[in-house]
């Protein structure tokens, strides 16, 4: 089975996850296989709390690459994974998995997903999201208290300490890596469209192979069986 991976990155709010939603509802989410990059922070369970939240979670240390690299693969190669469930609130990984199919397409989201060359050379289609630092510092801001109990003076905080420098470090640099850059204006319907019509002319072939392939398959039996 022949498996196109696309990759989305960009900086942290800058609007990828909002965009591979998008996309993954009009193709179908029963078609795709859905790989977070954030999920694979490192457990820090064996730290004290305090110490917890001084990591610089925006710095590719602070991610279990090695995890992430050997599941994309699996899926590449037509293999379920149990994804790890993490918990932002504790900075811990939780003790359930989810479960993902090994899709046709495989569809991976992070903002470090360029920066590593050995996640980079598995990903096919690899689009940037290009959003101004005052957009993302605002979606970041409330995100983080909305959904993951953050207080502003700590979020501005990190931002500072080590969202803006390593955006500038990592992110940034990895843009020129991409083969499709999409403005943040509306998110770019446009550019949206273009991803979705690649997707399903993929799938197309992808079909078109496999019916192909079958009569052969079945004639191939059926002259075994007259030997």
């Amino acid at each position: 089975m022949q498996i196109v991976t696309i990759g989305i990155a960009g900086g942290s709010g800058s609007g990828k996850t909002t965009i591979a939603q998008k996309i993954i509802k009009q193709v179908g989410a029963e078609r795709i296989s859905y790989l977070e990059m954030d999920l694979y922070y490192r457990d820090l369970a064996h730290l004290p709390f305090d110490e917890r939240v001084l990591t610089n979670f925006d710095h590719p240390a602070s991610l279990d690459s090695e995890l992430f690299i050997k599941h994309l693969k699996m899926l590449k190669s037509g293999v379920d994974i149990e994804k790890p469930d993490y918990d932002y609130k504790t900075h811990t990984r939780k003790k359930t998995t989810t479960r993902v199919k090994a899709q046709r397409v495989v569809f991976v989201e992070g903002i470090l997903l360029y920066e590593n060359s050995q996640i980079s050379e598995n990903i096919d289609i690899k689009i940037f999201v290009e959003t101004p630092s005052d957009i993302r510092f605002i979606r970041r801001l409330m995100r983080d208290i909305e959904e993951r109990g953050r207080t502003t003076d700590s979020v501005i905080k990190q931002y500072y300490k080590s969202v803006r420098p390593m955006h500038q470090a990592f992110v940034e640099a990895s843009r020129e890596y991409a083969d499709i850059i999409i403005p943040w204006q509306g998110y770019n319907e446009v550019a949206i469209d273009m991803v979705i019509s690649r997707i399903e002319s993929c799938l197309e072939k992808q079909a078109e192979e496999d019916n192909f392939a079958a009569p052969t398959l079945h004639t191939e039996n059926a002259n075994t069986l007259k030997q």
